[in-house]
């Protein structure tokens, strides 16, 4: 596996020069690409590994009754999924064979907020690194003995008191995500916007970034620090001199009069993506929730400082893909969830169809520039293999759409030749879509599955070595290969 990672990273010098290059790796993680759900602890969506590519496609689908939207994959090249009972909402964590795809074990954890049972990494060591139910910062390991296969609690740490301490304990709140900074301390956030770390002596620390603030996707670390998106605002956080959190800036964003149907809270959907041309982390992105149009929003890492607000797709739950001096950003404006967190609120407005679209935006030396715009119904988060030069994700269609290839377009308007998607048909279709990262054109599409159960929710692709790719579904998840 080293020897497939090292290969991988050896492209990056041959790679198109669209696909940019990789951010920085973090030592206290699993392999580039790989080990957390956008790929590295920067969030860049991006990846060493080439994808399935543009031909015929084997799509095995593993029925899990569970929601899958975390699949990562360790240095000794066995699968991972974190993914969510359907029964009771519980967290569960998958082994998967890697030849196959099938579930080799299988490890229940307690059940938290929603969020506790997504965002999660895979540590140096191949271990699933999560906080759960319980409160307790989980370390799990696997191995094989005598019987086969076991996954278990390797170590845990309580941080129940670091999380839940602001708000007078009685389980106020939740942990959301967890991430590694580059010196090893695992930091956290949590719904209700306490964020805070483990350090290596076993202590969590915390503090609260914002009253009222709730914090509804991962966090990002690079070396300059961490990055926190809340519904309000986008922070920048380090260690004080007494080993405290503290803010290093912070910058507030329009987040609209409502959530935006196609968006699961009100406030920013994208965890936030750190890129650069030059060291890979001299910037920040996020997206705001500005009506009618939401804009990319591009911050110096070290300052603050704005770059640019860019007007980029009427509402996205995604991250954007950050590689080199390039953003791409995917429309999930009305698609149709299933269901909502409880605490999503209403939307403005009430509803809308599903009609997808993507967007390239480079940071040039006068700001940013629109390079691209398509139309892909994407129902995935994207993820670009800067190997390839393409980006990787699913897109759902209509029976009656017929539209498979079209070309993007250059500037602000919409691309042509590409059918919209449904508003929540029970007869869609899912097709693996290959797009050009240079063009923003749809290369191929290859279907994969075509009932409610192929649903893919906005989860997130994962590509790893050997063209795999895997995807998370509303009850379980595909391997992809070529055929």
């Amino acid at each position: 596996m080293a020897a497939a990672v090292t290969a991988a990273l050896l492209t990056l010098t041959t790679a198109p020069a669209s696909a940019g290059a990789l951010p920085p790796a973090n030592p206290y993680l699993g392999p580039v690409g790989t080990a957390t759900m956008h790929g590295d602890a920067e969030s860049s969506d991006a990846t060493p590994f080439p994808g399935p590519g543009t031909g015929d496609i084997r799509a095995d689908f593993h029925e899990q009754a569970a929601a899958c939207p975390t699949i990562l994959q360790g240095a000794d090249g066995l699968p991972q999924a974190l993914c969510t009972k359907i029964i009771d909402r519980a967290p569960k964590v998958l082994l998967l064979d890697p030849n196959s795809g099938d579930t080799l074990a299988a490890l229940d954890l307690t059940k938290g907020s929603l969020l506790g049972g997504v965002y999660a990494y895979l540590d140096d060591q191949d271990r699933m690194v999560t906080v759960d139910g319980s409160g307790k910062l989980l370390r799990i390991k696997h191995e094989r003995g005598g019987s086969g296969w076991r996954v278990f609690i390797d170590s845990e740490v309580d941080v129940t008191q670091a999380v839940t301490g602001h708000c007078g304990g009685n389980g106020c709140d939740a942990v959301s995500s967890v991430m590694p900074d580059f010196d090893g301390r695992v930091w956290f956030a949590t719904d209700n916007a306490a964020a805070g770390y483990v350090g290596l002596d076993g202590v969590a620390r915390s503090i609260v970034l914002g009253p009222g603030e709730t914090v509804a996707n991962s966090i990002s670390t690079a070396p300059e620090g961490v990055s926190i998106a809340t519904t309000h605002a986008l922070y920048q956080l380090g260690v004080d001199g007494a080993g405290n959190p503290r803010v290093l800036w912070r910058q507030p964003y329009d987040r609209g009069p409502a959530r935006k149907p196609g968006q699961l809270s009100w406030g920013t959907g994208a965890t936030p993506t750190f890129f650069g041309p030059g060291s890979g982390t001299e910037y920040v992105a996020i997206t705001d929730n500005a009506a009618p149009k939401e804009n990319l929003l591009v911050f110096e890492t070290a300052t603050g400082r704005q770059i640019c607000a860019t007007p980029a797709v009427d509402g996205t739950e995604n991250s954007p893909i950050g590689s080199g001096s390039s953003l791409y950003v995917a429309s999930t404006y009305g698609y149709p969830y299933p269901q909502l967190p409880a605490d999503a609120g209403p939307s403005q407005p009430a509803s809308a169809t599903f009609t997808g679209g993507m967007t390239r935006i480079d940071v040039t030396g006068s700001g940013c520039t629109v390079v691209w715009t398509n139309q892909v119904p994407s129902a995935a988060v994207p993820r670009l293999s800067v190997a390839d030069g393409k980006i990787y994700t699913v897109t759902r269609r209509s029976l009656l759409d017929t539209g498979t290839a079209g070309t993007g377009s250059s500037g602000s308007s919409s691309g042509s030749g590409l059918g919209t998607g449904s508003a929540g048909n029970p007869t869609d279709t899912y097709k693996l879509a290959v797009i050009d990262a240079a063009t923003g054109r749809i290369e191929s599409e290859r279907f994969m599955g075509g009932t409610p159960i192929h649903d893919t929710l906005q989860m997130v692709g994962t590509i790893a070595p050997g063209r795999v790719q895997y995807q998370g579904t509303m009850t379980g998840l595909f391997r992809i290969t070529p055929r």
